[in-house]
């Protein structure tokens, strides 16, 4: 039992080192416009890890609720597709090749986000090329237009969830290190939504949120989550305050 405690004294310092979540944020490449009903937008397969956050920290991937989550996301996305201004379809999906090449973009979509939050989004952390008002610059480049479904939009579409629940012993440690005056957060629930523009590769718009809401494995939770996904969505029609 000493040795379990010792054990969880540990793993709360040094979460209590990593960085603080951060809050929902939302960007845009400078003079970048959407008007409704201008654009063709493909809809590219969300990309859904759900799974269980370790005593440590690590994810341990579930594949049930991986696979509820997706139904249920694809449900909901399905949902408000089109109510976002401008014609949205979803990617044919490619075989072999091709859907290995998907893969490593969507990968890319995933680590770029990343990288904008770390680096543009909060103060403490910009680079200096970043620091400029208006300014964001951030590019999947120029082959994205060379995949498979992409002939004829304008726009690619991007979706990326993150769901990790904190495991029993997350819980403790979690209970134990606000014991002893330290926070740290059990579970993980992040997600992207972003627009790339075809042409370019350029990320013309993103809204991510390191702290969303909604248990993506049930249905009232995946319309939460999607809500949120694309708040401040261009181009899409503000509702009026009698049909909220």
């Amino acid at each position: 039992m000493r040795v379990f405690f010792k054990s969880l004294v540990a793993v709360a310092l040094l979460a209590a080192a990593l960085p603080t979540a951060a809050q929902e944020k939302t960007g845009n490449k400078p003079g970048f416009t959407l008007t409704p009903g201008t654009a063709r937008i493909v809809l590219m397969r969300p990309s859904i890890r759900v799974g269980e956050q370790s005593t440590g920290g690590m994810f341990e991937p579930n594949a049930d609720w991986t696979l509820q989550a997706r139904d249920m996301l694809g449900r909901a996305i399905g949902s408000v597709q089109g109510q976002l201004g401008n014609s949205v379809v979803d990617l044919v999906e490619p075989v072999g090749a091709d859907a290995s090449a998907l893969a490593e973009y969507q990968a890319l979509f995933t680590t770029l986000a990343d990288s904008v939050i770390v680096y543009q989004f909060f103060p403490g952390n910009r680079l200096p090329t970043k620091k400029r008002k208006g300014q964001f610059s951030w590019t999947l480049g120029p082959g994205v237009a060379s995949l498979p479904g992409l002939k004829g939009a304008d726009y690619a579409l991007f979706v990326t969830t993150d769901d990790q629940f904190g495991s029993a012993g997350r819980k403790a440690v979690q209970l134990l290190a606000a014991l002893g005056g330290v926070g740290i957060t059990s579970g993980v629930h992040k997600g992207f939504a972003g627009l790339v523009d075809i042409r370019t590769g350029d990320l013309v718009w993103l809204n991510a949120d390191l702290q969303m809401g909604g248990d993506v494995r049930t249905e009232e939770g995946a319309q939460k989550r999607v809500a949120q996904l694309f708040e401040g969505f261009p181009g899409r029609p503000v509702p009026s305050a009698t049909g909220q």
